[in-house]
């Protein structure tokens, strides 16, 4: 079964202050990553403080937008359904809980490559979510 992003609601991501210029650079086809500037690590979903070492030295890096599934989920039930949930491994280091589009659900597999497309929300925010390479 193919998805459908067509058919299928995308609900508005949560916003959080700080966030701008990542939806920013969404809405120009970029996927942006948090830096942090003190242990040397990428992070995602971006935040005010380092994951890892709680600094606040951070700075905005584009992403490849490459990488590939880690693990996924196939909803086939319920409100919205089908849709794939999936988390891919970045290229770039971090996880990212995201969508798998414009595929077969049935050809999705852990490992697969997969590149970042973006889709428009319901008040038009660019959301990233993925596709097969």
């Amino acid at each position: 079964m193919t998805s459908s992003v067509a058919e299928r609601v995308i609900k508005d991501p949560a916003m959080n202050p700080g966030d701008e210029p990542y939806f920013e650079a969404a809405d120009k086809g970029q996927l942006l990553l948090k830096f942090c500037t003190s242990c040397s690590r990428p992070h995602h979903y971006p935040r005010s403080l380092c994951p890892f070492c709680w600094s606040t030295d951070l700075s905005w890096k584009t992403a490849a937008g490459t990488g590939e599934i880690y693990s996924y989920s196939v909803m086939r039930r319920g409100a919205g359904a089908p849709y794939c949930i999936a988390y891919v491994e970045l290229d770039d280091g971090p996880k990212m809980l995201t969508n798998i589009v414009d595929t077969d659900y049935d050809a999705i597999a852990i490992g697969l490559r997969v590149r970042v497309v973006f889709r428009r929300s319901e008040s038009g925010i660019a959301v990233p979510m993925f596709t097969p390479v």
